[in-house]
């Protein structure tokens, strides 16, 4: 069966194929850096997005909520104030969302760490933030910007895995947080 009658038959399957291939194409190398921005523990986070992006990177705070990481979402009312040894991370599919790549500038400016996931690598996103990883999204029969937004979500979640991978009992600790049994 080729990929029009699977896309036809089962699109599951073919919106499944686009995010494997899609994964394929992630440069190790700049996977384990955005790995390594999430290092200290200590380190306060800021997650932000514009649109469906946002969605994800409210997603993606949270689950790194869940590893015990303080996160916050840009724009939240409990948010405080980006300072000097935090960081922000930005997904955005284009890399030049005004508002994401203003709030690049002011993180820099107060000496915060800035992480992005775009898939636009040459763009100004990607040349204001100290880690950027590629999302190498093509030609997608799905709506939208969908591939980049699902594509993000596994990406980020592979990164709680792998930390999650060096806490002892972080699945329990996670359901401790996550229904509050503590």
């Amino acid at each position: 069966m080729d990929s029009r009658q699977i896309a036809q038959s089962r699109p599951w399957l073919a919106v499944g194929q686009e995010i494997t291939d899609v994964l394929g194409r992630i440069d190790a190398d700049a996977f384990a850096r955005l790995v390594q921005a999430f290092d200290d523990p200590d380190r306060r986070w800021f997650f932000s997005g514009q649109g469906r992006s946002g969605l994800v990177a409210q997603m993606g705070a949270m689950r790194f909520m869940h590893l015990g990481r303080m996160v916050h979402f840009v724009g939240e009312a409990s948010a405080p104030s980006i300072r000097k040894g935090d960081a922000l991370l930005i997904v955005s599919g284009s890399g030049e969302t005004p508002v994401s790549t203003g709030f690049a500038r002011i993180a820099k400016a107060e000496g915060a760490k800035v992480v992005t996931l775009t898939h636009k690598p040459a763009g100004t996103l990607a040349g204001i933030a100290d880690v950027t990883l590629h999302v190498p999204v093509g030609e997608s029969k799905q709506f939208g910007g969908s591939l980049f937004e699902q594509s993000c979500l596994i990406l980020l979640d592979s990164v709680v895995l792998g930390l999650a991978k060096q806490i002892p009992e972080a699945h329990k600790l996670m359901l401790q947080r996550h229904t509050n049994l503590q």
